[in-house]
């Protein structure tokens, strides 16, 4: 049995719209896809059409999933690859919005490493700390190799980010802190308070979680209720501590690096990219975001000095 907490989420049995997006992308992707996840906003809300929705497609390899050198390079040498899709309704019955996806495509070793201590950076496992619904896999093998790592990647981020934390609190309040430190590992454009909002949505989630991983971290780990809340108690040497916060300040610098590259090779991999951007920046700041006709035509130049006003503005950090 898996120690994965069971996330419902959608259903493509139900939902014509987003079976008929699964299918574009199982043959976009020449039947390679052996997985697919959902995770982030539209799967807390329960309405996928919501917005985007974060579609993680996990495939056999690369090389299968485009039969090209160019993307399959770029995935391999730096994973993800990112690219917008979208499923408009297929008739009256199945209802008038279009169905909006950010698909992001890794091949499942990568997907097993990101979400163990094989990669240093958070970028995987600290993004799949937080609920995340199996939305299809190929067979019971894959799904349990899937189950597996998503645990993983829960273990991987409690046992590097408790260290970093206060030596005793509330659970709730350490996934909350655990999740800042993997956030501000990259340039995100979402408020400082949303992983406080995550782990409050997700507080019975992450209870599971933390009492599977309790023993297992390597360390002395404790847990016990206090006033009706699960709390935590760590005992872990000052070495250590100062250890897994210079690890965390080297995060930092790297997961930004990697950001600007990947926002750089999303230039060329994510169609429409740029307007996707300016989307999201400005659903998450309620500011208002244009595109300057420079930066279109020749975005590796001036992304730069724009990137740079929107950081000052703060729209960004």
């Amino acid at each position: 049995m898996s120690a994965y907490p069971n996330i419902d989420g959608p259903d493509p049995a139900t939902d014509p719209s987003l079976a008929a997006l699964l299918s574009q992308l199982e043959a976009r992707h020449h039947g390679a896809v052996c997985c697919a996840l959902v995770y982030g906003s539209c799967l807390r809300s329960g309405d996928i059409y919501d917005g985007l929705l974060d579609l993680y497609l996990i495939c056999d390899s690369y090389r299968a999933a485009y039969r090209r050198r160019l993307p399959a390079l770029t995935n391999w040498l730096l994973p993800p690859n990112v690219f917008y899709a979208e499923q408009k309704p297929l008739d009256q019955a199945s209802g008038t919005k279009t169905l909006r996806c950010k698909v992001t495509v890794i091949s499942l070793r990568d997907f097993q490493r990101g979400c163990s201590r094989a990669w240093f950076e958070s970028y995987i496992w600290g993004r799949f700390s937080q609920p995340t619904s199996i939305l299809y896999t190929r067979d019971a093998r894959t799904r349990v190799q899937v189950e597996e790592a998503l645990t993983a990647a829960a273990h991987t981020l409690l046992r590097n980010a408790v260290p970093a934390l206060p030596a005793e609190g509330n659970v709730t309040q350490l996934w909350a802190q655990a999740l800042g430190l993997s956030y501000a590992t990259e340039l995100r454009t979402e408020s400082s308070d949303r992983a406080q909002e995550l782990a409050l949505y997700s507080k019975e989630f992450y209870a599971a979680l933390t009492r599977h991983h309790a023993t297992q971290l390597g360390f002395p780990f404790s847990l016990y209720e206090h006033s009706g809340d699960l709390h935590y108690r760590s005992d872990i040497t000052p070495v250590a501590r100062t250890a897994a916060k210079l690890a965390w300040a080297l995060r930092r610098t790297q997961g930004k690096m990697l950001s600007i590259m990947r926002l750089l090779k999303a230039l060329f991999t994510f169609e429409g990219a740029l307007d996707y951007i300016a989307w999201k920046l400005e659903r998450h700041s309620d500011e208002p975001i244009i595109i300057p006709d420079k930066v279109r035509r020749a975005p590796l130049i001036h992304i730069w000095a724009f990137s740079w006003g929107l950081y000052r503005r703060g729209i960004f950090k």
